[in-house]
């Protein structure tokens, strides 16, 4: 279902929320016909990335905006659009980014006399500022995670450690188009019809925004660097398996090969000695002990590199 508010200075605006997922209300809104197509698919499109478009002639706003999903079982974004028209803001969300509507509303109800672009922009600070508190959430998680890999390395861990890596990845990226998508929308020549009021808002949302964006770097960046560390960690505990494995193998060799020299069927010395046995035994010990005592040396030698 849509809703309808009035405001502005004059009670002369008017703000239309649309349901993108409401079917009947987006097939309603087809039908009328009020807004271009083009831009009604722009904002509609679940997928679509974050941009900004403007037609000076028919003085029509489109913006496209990332934001957190609310009620996710992940760490996502999706767009949220804004289409200003003549005395018409549409405002177009799905249930997981219906907080928005509120932010709206709230603003709406403090101050009733905000112009549309003044209400875009405060609403966009508040889109931005909802991105704190989750890159916040992940930090304290990957902290947590952090203590129990020192205590254990398991695989449940390295996987929420992935998860939260793959989150972040997608926060990074859509406040980057955030980013990008205000300092494009300075370059545009509605910039120059707007008030003094209205950009110090923008200028407002930007910083908050390049903010965001280097808090969204820095963790990514820790992130990768832990991630990383336990990698090689793994690595070098694989490498150093596979070093024990290969001295036994090689310390077994040696007993399998002088007792086969010995086995065979021909004239070999201490055949007939009734101390043979141990005379093959003593060899074997011996020439694994000078193989060990080489293999440590060559490991001791390697690591002082």
């Amino acid at each position: 279902m849509s809703k309808k508010i009035v405001f502005g200075p004059k009670k002369d605006f008017i703000w239309i929320d649309i349901k993108k997922d409401d079917e009947n209300v987006v097939q309603e809104l087809k039908n009328q016909a009020k807004l271009d197509q083009e831009l009604l698919s722009y904002a509609l499109d679940e997928h679509e990335n974050a941009h900004v478009e403007y037609d000076a002639k028919e003085e029509i706003l489109l913006i496209v905006f990332n934001v957190i999903k609310k009620h996710s079982e992940r760490y996502e974004t999706a767009p949220v659009a804004f289409i200003v028209k003549q005395n018409e803001l549409y405002s177009f969300t799905t249930a997981k980014t219906a907080y928005v509507t509120e932010f709206i509303e709230g603003l709406i109800t403090r101050k009733p006399d905000l112009s549309r672009l003044s209400l875009i922009f405060k609403t966009l600070y508040q889109i931005v500022g909802a991105f704190f508190p989750v890159i916040k959430e992940i930090d304290k998680k990957r902290l947590i995670l952090t203590e129990k890999l020192k205590t254990k390395t398991t695989n449940r861990n390295l996987l929420e450690l992935s998860d939260l890596g793959m989150g972040l990845v997608y926060l990074v990226n859509a406040t980057q188009q955030n980013s990008l998508l205000l300092a494009q929308l300075k370059k545009l020549s509605i910039y120059r019809s707007l008030t003094e009021n209205e950009r110090e808002e923008l200028e407002d949302v930007e910083i908050e925004a390049d903010q965001l964006v280097a808090m969204a770097n820095l963790s990514d960046q820790i992130l990768g660097q832990v991630s990383e560390t336990y990698n090689n960690l793994l690595n070098n505990n694989l490498n150093d398996t596979m070093r024990l494995l290969t001295i036994w193998s090689l310390l077994l060799t040696v007993p399998t090969i002088v007792t086969g020299f010995f086995g065979m069927n021909v004239l070999l010395p201490f055949k007939d000695s009734p101390f043979g046995w141990l005379i093959i035994i003593f060899i074997s010990m011996f020439l694994s002990i000078g193989l060990l005592m080489t293999i440590l040396k060559r490991i001791k030698r390697d690591n002082m590199k």
